[in-house]
């Protein structure tokens, strides 16, 4: 497909090539995002910044795109990318031999932008790990099943089989590993960790869209994974997060706002989210979040099915002992915060039980003591590690903690 031509002076915005749900349900999105517009001081709609919003469902990461698109090749067809040759150059690099679609993709990704700053980044993994559970908490809850309200992503992850059925704990188990490894000094520089999982989603995602694009409704969603939800899920990982740390009672500086920001930036590009779409202050990303919110569409069926899912896999979570008993505890937790961070009406709408703010009111007050005391604030950085050690054993048990394989068809 190609890409949609850039807004110009005098784009009529009118007649844009939006996909059908571009402010589809904007009137929700603005009764949604009344908390963001207030501390991003949005005063008026930036109707430009709509237009370029409503394109980017319709454009992709462009490298990684093709490279997808040579792994897809048959074999003996000129310029194919073998599985192998991708896990290879993930690895060591490509060489003078490897396929042009595989050395574009690493050249890009290896070409690490100028304004990255390795202090501020290292500084932003300090802080991301220092808040412990509280990530955890903030990016299941406000980033994964807040997010499920809209329409468009969530019916690509059930589609791909994603986030429901068997899969449910392995593919949430796999995102909560990459996560963790974002915080892990050193694990963004080439070759870490972090940074290997983060190039490897990348191909993941570009390998969804060249599989399930000619199966998709792109008038009606947009591409399965465009640079719009790119941009919306980047959000819903940085600024989301600091805004929901800090509603759990964590103080967050502006220097470590600044630094977290700079952290999920640099992830961002790693990941192919549109440089436009890359902002260094909560305050920005904020306005953006809130303009990206305007142009979601409304609920569809997948949201509950998903948010469902993820509430029952409390129960199937692997825990040292008492399995049972704190299977129902976690997924009592879960209900409580939920209630809080969502709301009861988005409760109502993704069809999950309502419950007292009890643990709410726990976290915030052993976050008071962690975070305020002289006591706690000595142990935050080994609570961390405890922390990250116990998502992988309950989400992993005793199993391979790799990232998805990829796959060369749907």
């Amino acid at each position: 497909m190609n890409a949609a031509p850039q807004p110009t002076a005098s784009t009529d915005v009118a007649s844009a090539p939006y996909p059908s749900r571009h402010r589809e349900a904007e009137a929700r999105g603005r009764r949604l995002g009344r908390p963001l517009r207030a501390v991003a001081r949005v005063s008026e709609v930036d109707e430009e910044l709509m237009h370029r919003i409503g394109l980017a469902f319709t454009t992709c990461d462009q490298p990684g795109a093709r490279l997808a698109h040579a792994m897809r090749s048959r074999a003996g067809e000129p310029g194919r990318v073998t599985m192998d040759q991708f896990r290879s150059a993930l690895r060591d690099g490509v060489t003078a031999d490897s396929p042009p679609a595989l050395r574009e993709f690493f050249d890009v990704v290896e070409a690490t932008p100028s304004w990255v700053d390795p202090d501020l980044l290292a500084r932003g993994q300090r802080v991301y790990h220092r808040f412990g559970q509280n990530a955890g908490d903030v990016l299941q809850q406000l980033s994964l099943i807040g997010g499920y309200r809209f329409g468009g992503p969530t019916d690509l992850l059930v589609a791909t089989g994603g986030l429901t059925g068997d899969m449910t704990v392995r593919r949430l188990a796999e995102t909560q590993y990459w996560a963790t490894t974002l915080s892990v000094p050193g694990g963004l520089e080439r070759g870490g960790e972090a940074w290997r999982l983060t190039v490897h989603v990348r191909a993941m995602h570009a390998l969804v869209n060249e599989s399930f694009t000619p199966q998709w409704d792109v008038a009606r969603w947009g591409l399965p994974i465009n640079n719009a939800d790119q941009a919306a899920t980047l959000g819903l990982f940085d600024g989301v997060l600091l805004i929901g740390a800090r509603a759990l009672g964590v103080p967050v500086s502006r220097d470590d706002s600044r630094a977290v920001m700079h952290l999920w930036k640099y992830v961002g590009w790693l990941m192919g989210v549109e440089e436009e779409f890359l902002v260094d202050s909560e305050r920005e990303r904020h306005r953006l979040n809130y303009h990206l919110l305007l142009a979601q569409a409304d609920l569809s069926d997948a949201g509950p099915q998903l948010a469902q899912a993820i509430v029952d896999a409390q129960r199937r979570l692997h825990y040292e002992n008492l399995g049972r008993l704190r299977g129902r505890y976690q997924r009592e937790r879960l209900l409580s915060m939920l209630t809080v961070f969502l709301g009861p009406h988005s409760m109502r709408e993704l069809g999950l039980p309502r419950r007292p703010p009890w643990a709410h009111l726990a976290v915030g007050l052993a976050n008071t003591w962690r975070y305020r005391t002289p006591w706690g604030r000595r142990g935050l950085d080994d609570w961390g590690d405890r922390i990250r050690a116990r998502i992988m054993r309950r989400y992993f048990g005793v199993g391979s903690r790799d990232v998805a394989h990829l796959k060369l068809t749907p």
